[in-house]
């Protein structure tokens, strides 16, 4: 409980109970790929098991098979994707993230392939790249 005072009366203790203890975020490893412009993507270094569960149905599903290579690139970028660098503007926010991917060019769409599997080769062996 708390302790008593000089005058008898318990004192709350400040930042003690349950709700004030303050956990400490885990932060994945990250790992950075840049372009030939100088553009910086920023990847995650760790997937829980559902979602690599979750990745892997979607490359192996029903879709045609170039529909399952497309999505299965955008699922990556969605989960690992933590910024991206382009011309000086870094996007963090997800939403922001993921639009911008989908107004991609076709050699920016090249560079976050070829970045998604450089990275799932280090990091997701265990994984098929798209």
């Amino acid at each position: 409980m708390s302790a008593p005072s000089s005058s008898g009366r318990p004192q709350p203790r400040s930042g003690v109970g349950r709700r004030h203890r303050r956990r400490e975020k885990l932060v994945a490893e990250t790992s950075e790929y840049r372009d030939a412009e100088g553009n910086v993507l920023t990847l995650r270094g760790s997937m829980s098991p559902g979602t690599r569960v979750e990745y892997d149905t979607v490359i192996t599903g029903g879709l045609e098979r170039e529909d399952a290579w497309q999505r299965g690139v955008e699922f990556l970028f969605e989960r690992l994707a933590v910024s991206w660098d382009i011309a000086g503007l870094e996007l963090t926010r997800q939403k922001e993230l993921l639009g911008r991917y989908r107004m991609a060019s076709t050699q920016e769409r090249q560079f976050i392939r070829e970045s998604l599997r450089t990275h799932l080769a280090e990091h997701f062996p265990e994984l098929t790249a798209p």
